[in-house]
């Protein structure tokens, strides 16, 4: 088999492999990604990462994920790598597995919320310490590129691991369930892998569930789960309604993201959503540092500041944001993009602990979720992201920047460029990793209609570069 492997090794030399991003690996089935590919990224794995403890694999529910966890496997063993199968499962099953005691990482075979013919890897070491996408993501494509393993003197072995009891424990440590009011909530899976872990949690919650869409299917006859497309909405959005529930929430295929709707039924924008998490975490943990990513700051910055924490910005991206959350021990991080970090969970992020922290403000507060948020909608409004594509997006990033550098803004180039006009206005424009995309970013200080206004001149900045 080895030879096989190292025959089909040979197909791309001249350059990087098109499936390797910048914090993971994702890529088309079969043309991409098959089972003599995943078998070649364990082998990379095992001879870059060098694991001397067992490592946690899983996989999400994608017609195609069994066989290319197998291939996975295989390489990890083949390699001396002792793997643990924790079998279908979400992301932050794998995150919190590799957490554990005498585990060497974990490798998760999911495209989250990518198209159904897609699929990839992501990978933590031990400790879940993320793979860096500058170094060693890069130097195991090179040796899956190059056929270039470490040749081990024994083979690895496999067994199950039935993880999810403790990991639902640990769920359910962050809030005390006493304290929870009995709301009923729309929970819509997706036909992802969500479904069975809330059915696990509803066993010891006080919540009544309007199960949209529950069941498992990687045929996802309902669409591919991606609830930040605002065509993706609206689903949940009625259902809120028709049941008249006090919330609702969607997560995507991995549910390592969850997303939320008001007791209206109308979406909240993720930003507000960290704001109110780096409140919840803070009136656990006084004085705590809380990491937040640039695109929008002033809300949550605003907040951290108020409940006597430290706001801390880190670059976009699941490995910044947890190398940043163990540089200075953040209690919680939480970047627009709905991805939501928690030190007492292995600096990772989690889809499921969120939604019962907002459950937990609501029964505090006697509040609803509209309650909890319109106050800082109202001094922090902001655009959302908004995606361009666009031919050539550093040309139009510097048409943008000739436009303001006149007005002597204080400018910010951690991730992409941030421009802040005083304490008027603000926005960040960064091009995608992977896509000729440039995401933008426009926020005020209650100024809805600047918002609205220097959103279309940015956007028609950018739009005119292609005409």
């Amino acid at each position: 088999m080895d030879q096989e492997m190292g025959d089909m090794a040979q197909y791309d030399n001249s350059g990087l492999l098109p499936y390797f991003k910048a914090y993971d690996i994702r890529g088309k089935v079969p043309e991409e990604l098959n089972e003599e590919v995943m078998y070649l990224i364990g082998r990379g794995f095992a001879s870059e990462i060098r694991p001397a403890d067992p490592v946690a694999v899983g996989r999400d529910i994608r017609l195609s994920s069994l066989d290319l966890c197998r291939a996975l496997i295989q390489g990890l063993n083949d390699s001396g790598v002792d793997t643990k199968d924790i079998g279908v499962c979400g992301t932050e099953l794998i995150y919190f597995a590799a957490s554990r005691p005498g585990m060497g990482g974990g490798l998760m075979v999911t495209a989250s919320h990518n198209p159904k013919d897609y699929n990839g890897v992501k990978m933590v070491r031990a400790n879940a310490v993320p793979i860096s996408g500058e170094t060693e993501l890069p130097a195991i494509e090179r040796r899956v590129r190059k056929n270039d393993f470490l040749v081990s003197a024994h083979r690895g072995g496999n067994q199950n691991w039935h993880i999810t009891k403790e990991y639902i424990r640990t769920i359910l440590r962050f809030v005390p369930l006493d304290v929870l009011k009995p709301f009923k909530i729309v929970a819509n899976a997706g036909n992802g892998c969500a479904g069975p872990i809330l059915d696990a949690l509803a066993e010891h919650l006080p919540f009544s569930f309007m199960r949209l869409f529950h069941n498992p299917d990687g045929d996802f006859p309902n669409g591919v789960p991606n609830p930040l497309l605002p065509e993706n909405r609206t689903v949940t959005a009625e259902a809120v309604k028709k049941y008249k529930a006090d919330l609702g929430v969607a997560w995507d295929g991995d549910f390592d993201r969850c997303f939320f709707f008001n007791e209206q039924g109308a979406f909240i924008e993720g930003y507000y959503v960290v704001g109110l998490l780096a409140e919840r975490m803070l009136a656990t943990y006084t004085g705590a540092r809380i990491v937040h990513d640039p695109r929008l700051v002033w809300n949550t910055i605003d907040l951290v500041r108020n409940m006597g924490g430290v706001p801390v910005q880190s670059r976009t991206g699941h490995a910044f944001m947890k190398v940043r959350m163990r540089e200075v021990d953040a209690a919680y991080g939480g970047e627009m993009s709905a991805h939501h970090y928690f030190r007492d969970f292995g600096y990772c992020d989690s889809g499921m602990i969120p939604w019962i922290l907002v459950a937990l403000a609501m029964s505090h507060t006697g509040k609803n979720l509209s309650e909890l948020v319109e106050e800082r909608m109202r001094m922090f409004p902001c655009s959302g992201e908004i995606n361009r594509m666009v031919q050539d997006p550093d040309a139009a990033i510097g048409r943008v920047l000739s436009r303001f550098e006149a007005e002597d803004p204080d400018i910010e180039t951690l991730d992409g460029v941030s421009m802040a006009f005083g304490d008027r206005w603000r926005f960040n424009l960064r091009k995608s990793n992977t896509e000729p995309i440039l995401r933008l970013n426009v926020e005020s200080r209650g100024d809805r209609d600047l918002v609205l206004e220097k959103t279309r001149e940015i956007l028609n900045l950018i739009e005119m570069i292609d005409r």
